[in-house]
């Protein structure tokens, strides 16, 4: 900037090697001009600071860059990739939010909550999804945001060591953990100079932690209950004892390097995914099918999958891909069915492998129904006709679940319990609220109001949990495509050397006929 430009001409302008000179006689007239542009210029500035150069927030950092930054870790409660696709409940809860807000979702996988707390500390990740609760110790360090989900400290054993029944018959243990997890704090508050030994395991996910538990390797440990629900099954010699406190929410955490802008925005979303029934939802979703396996039913499917399931997996996969679904769900409808059993019949007539009736064999041209091949292409082709019946706007996985509903007691009856939700103030089309009115359907006072009548409207919902736990556990443990599953013995549990011989064969027919007024659509199997 020039003097020259800002000082009126009658000053005189004489360059020297020391500078400008200006004449005595327009001295205090400079002075005056110079004060006057530097208040200008002072003004300026302040308007400039306080507008233009202040930091922007947490979240329009955000909405500027395009991208929500967050770091997780895989476990089945919170992010995983199914047939390479990213999904789980945090994650999926993260994804619409980061569409909330407009931005893209950029995951950053850790290899444990160690990991995922030293990034948030240094303020390098906008969000961490670790299934934590909110600890004391992450009080100041991190903002914190329940999701909807709770869980306890829950106390593990194998099945060969004495059940303990507090923290008093463990003394002198060891008790093993995941690296920062939820439960030390709760076993130092609780116990005084006789604790546990604790020992905590950094680089260790949950059911590493249970596979050891499982092998004897562990007799002790703790976990959160959330994570034990969805590995649980994986792991039948690992019996659980107590909890250590009462549920707890999970949270997600922010830094606390950040403004709180973030953190409030994700609490409104919250809000509204709650309140609008799609946190339910999810929850659902990832979590409401997890009590239809018990320990005796877990070993059976076990030992079934490493004995049984390589003889027809082949044609699993094959009839599934000329049918468009996947393989494992067509191979869990089959395990439901039959227990994988090419040759099961049952007293009303339906027999063979997927169970088919007579006339849904001959609806779909099977001419044997006690062939596997025969069977499962069969199977394999109805579903997907069952499937195409189920209205297009029913977003997945929904409209799977409907459709074994579908499968399993018939469409008409299905629609009667779609009907009964809408006019109860339900969503017909959420397979979560649907499922509370299929079993209404087996008493008068309801089904008397019905187009179709009397159903045993609980065997779908039960028929459905099912079959979603046998796929989940299938999609664990076998690839999309893979020629073979993989070795139980490795990679799930230690079974014993019978495990059939207290286990009977499925009795139970879940086979339902179709009303008349249905004879010009394809029957329920």
């Amino acid at each position: 900037m020039s003097v020259n430009r800002r000082i009126p001409g009658a000053v005189s302008q004489r360059f020297l090697s020391i500078g400008l000179v200006v004449e005595r006689r327009d001295l205090s007239r400079f002075i005056s001009t110079f004060r006057s542009n530097s208040a200008r210029l002072t003004l300026v500035l302040a308007v400039v600071l306080a507008t233009g150069c202040t930091r922007p927030t947490t979240l329009q950092e955000i909405r500027d860059e395009g991208v929500l930054h967050v770091i997780t870790r895989v476990a089945p409660s919170i992010y995983y990739q199914d047939q390479d696709l990213d999904t789980g409940y945090d994650y999926e809860l993260a994804r619409l939010f980061a569409d909330e807000l407009g931005v893209e979702l950029r995951v950053r996988v850790a290899e444990d909550n160690s990991e995922i707390l030293s990034v948030l500390s240094r303020n390098y990740a906008h969000i961490g999804l670790a299934g934590l609760t909110k600890r004391p110790d992450l009080e100041g360090a991190y903002y914190t945001l329940p999701i909807g989900v709770t869980a306890q400290s829950v106390i593990v054993y194998n099945k060969e060591v004495p059940a303990p029944e507090s923290l008093d018959d463990l003394a002198s243990e060891t008790m093993h953990m995941l690296a920062d997890s939820n439960h030390e704090h709760l076993i130092a508050d609780a116990t005084d100079d006789q604790a546990p030994l604790i020992e905590k395991h950094p680089g260790l996910d949950a059911a590493g932690l249970l596979a050891r538990v499982e092998s004897g390797e562990f007799s002790y440990a703790v976990i959160a209950s959330n994570e034990l629900d969805l590995n649980h099954v994986f792991f039948p010699k690992v019996y659980e004892a107590f909890a250590l406190n009462e549920p707890s929410d999970l949270v997600w955490l922010f830094p606390g390097a950040q403004d709180d802008s973030l953190v409030n925005a994700a609490s409104v979303f919250m809000e509204r995914v709650r309140n609008n029934g799609t946190m339910a939802q999810l929850a659902e979703r990832f979590y409401g099918h997890l009590d239809r396996l018990t320990y005796v039913g877990a070993r059976t499917f076990m030992h079934h999958v490493e004995n049984r399931l390589p003889r027809y997996q082949s044609l699993f996969r094959d009839y599934a891909e000329a049918s468009g679904m996947d393989w494992r769900l067509l191979a869990a409808i089959g395990y439901q069915e039959s227990h994988w059993r090419p040759n099961a019949v049952s007293p009303t007539g339906v027999r063979g492998l997927m169970m088919l009736t007579r006339t849904t064999a001959n609806y779909i041209g099977i001419n044997n129904r006690l062939d596997a091949e025969e069977s499962i292409e069969g199977g394999a082709r109805y579903f997907r006709m069952v499937h195409g019946r189920i209205p297009e706007r029913i977003p997945e996985p929904d409209r799977t679940w409907f459709a074994l509903a579908s499968y399993n007691v018939g469409f008409g009856h299905l629609e009667d319990a779609r009907r009964l939700a809408e006019s109860a103030g339900k969503n017909p089309d959420r397979w979560m609220d649907v499922k509370e009115f299929l079993p209404l359907l087996a008493q008068k006072e309801w089904y008397s109001k019905t187009r179709f009548g009397y159903a045993r409207g609980n065997e779908p919902v039960v028929y459905v949990q099912n079959i979603r736990r046998y796929y989940d556990v299938l999609v664990r443990v076998t690839a999309p495509d893979s020629p073979a599953p993989s070795e139980p013995e490795s990679e799930l549990a230690w079974l014993e050397d019978n495990p059939e011989a207290s286990v009977g064969e499925p009795q139970t027919d879940f086979r339902a006929e179709l009303p008349p007024e249905l004879q010009l659509i394809p029957p329920t199997l």
